[in-house]
């Protein structure tokens, strides 16, 4: 399989086991979840894990594909405060903990370029 056919299967693959972890263990979610927001953290995990089970089924389907990859690279910076509400919050934990909580940050930039890219990808299927 070519590498363009398998990108967006692979961010699919992504976006899936995340969603899934959302609610297997939404507790570590919870904990990332800005204040600001209204409502329970809870209910930010469940519909953040639920987006991302939807915008991976959309990925994965070449008609829906152009669509799912821009909203998925909209998903990717929305979430950004939650990572930087991780990092804040875990800069007192062990090293390694505190080096995975800060990785996320910079790692979110890739992660929007390859949802963008598998939308490219995805242009002019219909």
């Amino acid at each position: 399989m070519p590498r363009s056919e398998r990108s967006p299967l692979l961010l699919a693959g992504l976006l899936a086991a995340a969603g899934i972890t959302h609610f297997v263990a939404p507790r570590q979610y919870d904990a990332t979840i800005p204040r600001a927001l209204p409502g329970s953290p809870r209910t930010w995990t469940y519909a953040s894990g639920a987006a991302e089970l939807a915008l991976a089924a959309g990925v994965a389907l070449p008609r829906t594909r152009r669509v799912a990859g821009l909203a998925t690279a909209a998903f990717f910076v929305g979430v950004f405060p939650a990572n930087i509400k991780m990092a804040v919050d875990w800069r007192e934990r062990p090293a390694p903990l505190k080096a995975a909580a800060f990785a996320r940050l910079p790692l979110q930039l890739p992660l929007v370029l390859w949802a963008r890219g598998v939308a490219r990808s995805g242009e002019g299927r219909s």
